[in-house]
């Protein structure tokens, strides 16, 4: 689950993602230069393989790390693109494209807001959607809807199979999350109870609300970081979690899904600004400046835990904060502290990472005794599984 949004405003476009999957499908942040191909040539998604374009542009992709595809990224247009599952009654096809493969593509392709658009539509006629879409639930299939943006302006392009929707977006905020919101489009094709159950209408509304104050890429990493009305922490359901609100923490009986990665862009004629946190945990995580001509190594996440990725160095420190309200709060001012460079400008792209990592390491050997985990039984032990399956840390702290 995922909620994606759009902020057009005089001489900008903002744009913002938080990616949810299982808590412990690492998500990767890499960088891919242009590229010229062979005529002739293939390239492999994730259930398909396609020709090739003749030239692929430059790209930043974050993806989950078994596939192809991308949750979310840029490209050296200034194109921004993300993605959300939406439960429809179309049938999917083995072998189809996900929704993910077409991020990618349409940023590899597409010099334009308006050609993604197109491109997705093409691409989805043509070769239809279906194919595993879930980590640790093989069964699971989805279509998918996006937001696409440039510094002109924004489309909602939304799917079903074969079928496609957009909608331009000329003014003010556009947030979609799991379900289909074209009307038309979702009278056709929309299987409602999905929708329900991962709370879709409840966070798309509460992005909007707080998208529409937003004017900065800060303001709008606040929306991304939210927990609902008058929550500083998560508050969770028996059954889905803290899924309720944008910033989602997994430990429901029937949806388990984590924020493991989040972006946001600023984009204007010229020039595009875009800050990612690599890592789960936007509340707790710091959004760092990229940029497309400024590659970083960041390691090669996986699902099980190492002690080298940005992804999972950081996640040692999430699940020893998670659960403990006094830490959390130390921790989050602190970090906020440290953020100020990457909004002002005064943090280079080139140092970023490595500032964030002397701020993880310096956190988790600050760690002081905790007040006790506070979180439902229910949910610490939703965590412990998640913790024994990857070989990862989870937290000690006894009940509060």
């Amino acid at each position: 689950m995922c909620d994606s949004v759009v902020v057009v405003l005089p001489g900008e476009v903002l744009f913002a993602k938080n990616s949810d999957r299982d808590p412990n499908e690492a998500q990767r942040l890499e960088w891919h230069p242009r590229r010229e191909h062979p005529p002739g040539a293939l390239v492999g998604c994730t259930w398909r393989t396609l020709p090739e374009a003749r030239v692929t542009f430059a790209t930043i992709l974050s993806r989950p790390f078994w596939m192809w595809g991308a949750e979310m990224g840029a490209n050296e247009h200034g194109v921004v693109i993300g993605n959300e599952a939406v439960f429809t009654r179309a049938r999917g096809e083995p072998g189809g494209l996900l929704g993910m493969d077409l991020v990618r593509l349409a940023l590899e392709r597409a010099a334009s807001a308006d050609e993604a658009v197109e491109l997705i539509a093409g691409l989805v006629a043509a070769h239809g959607q279906g194919g595993r879409c879930g980590y640790e639930a093989p069964g699971f299939r989805y279509d998918s809807s996006f937001l696409v943006a440039d510094a002109e302006g924004a489309w909602l392009v939304e799917t079903a199979g074969r079928e496609s929707a957009r909608e331009r977006i000329g003014a003010g905020v556009r947030a979609i999350s799991n379900e289909l919101s074209i009307p038309a489009f979702a009278r056709r094709h929309a299987r409602r109870l999905p929708g329900l159950v991962a709370r879709a209408a409840r966070r798309r509304s509460r992005v909007t609300c707080l998208a529409a104050r937003a004017s900065s890429p800060r303001e709008l990493a606040g929306v991304l970081r939210d927990h609902g009305p008058g929550r500083d922490a998560p508050h969770y359901d028996p059954f889905v979690g803290a899924l309720a609100a944008p910033c989602a923490h997994a430990g429901g009986l029937v949806v388990g899904t984590q924020t493991v990665a989040s972006f946001v862009s600023r984009l204007r004629p010229g020039r595009a600004e875009h800050f990612a946190t690599a890592t789960a945990a936007p509340c707790l995580s710091g959004f760092k400046p990229i940029r497309i001509d400024t590659p970083i190594e960041l390691g090669a996440p996986e699902g099980v835990a190492d002690e080298t990725s940005v992804w999972w160095r950081f996640e040692r420190l999430h699940r020893a904060l998670a659960g403990d309200a006094t830490r959390r709060r130390a921790h989050t001012a602190a970090r906020d502290r440290w953020e100020r460079a990457s909004w002002d400008g005064t943090r280079a792209p080139e140092r970023a990472f490595d500032d964030w990592a002397r701020f993880v390491d310096e956190a988790q050997a600050g760690l002081g005794a905790g007040g006790g985990d506070d979180r439902p039984a229910l949910v610490r032990r939703y965590w412990r599984v998640r913790a024994r399956d990857a070989n990862a840390p989870t937290s000690k702290l006894p009940p509060r």
